[in-house]
């Protein structure tokens, strides 16, 4: 089911913003900050308040329907959940992203729940180091 059908079924109005936050996601090739989301939406639709676009992706993480990632800077970044969840660590030094499959932190969530009775939420991580190049 995508998005836009799941935002219905919840009762949410598919405004045109709405859609077009959701359009801007779709078409990402992977991970897109909120200012490139702003900037791809009033390319569509120049009068759209940039705090609408802020709510709308609040609304939308907020409905499991995107997942949002701090990868260093200052920006977060968003992916749509229905591509999958995946996890990424980033090198400090070069700046490198390289994807690191789910089932590497499945070890740690059981850790966690048994130990602490937590339930952590590991959808997408974003972690921080140094690559083998540059550590070299």
């Amino acid at each position: 089911m995508s998005c836009s059908e799941r935002l219905k079924e919840k009762g949410y109005r598919l405004t045109p913003q709405r859609l077009m936050v959701l359009d801007a996601l779709h078409e990402a090739e992977g991970h897109i900050s909120a200012p490139d989301i702003c900037d791809r939406v009033r390319a569509k639709y120049p009068w759209v308040n940039k705090s609408t676009i802020y709510r709308t992706l609040d609304l939308l993480k907020e409905l499991d329907l995107v997942t949002e990632t701090e990868m260093g800077g200052d920006k977060l970044y968003y992916h749509q959940a229905e591509k999958g969840h995946h996890h990424h660590l980033i090198c400090q030094k070069c700046g490198k992203v390289m994807d690191i499959d789910e089932d590497v932190f499945a070890a740690l969530e059981g850790t966690l729940r048994r130990k602490y009775g937590f339930a952590a939420d590991l959808k997408h991580l974003a972690i921080h180091g140094q690559c083998v190049k540059c550590r070299a």
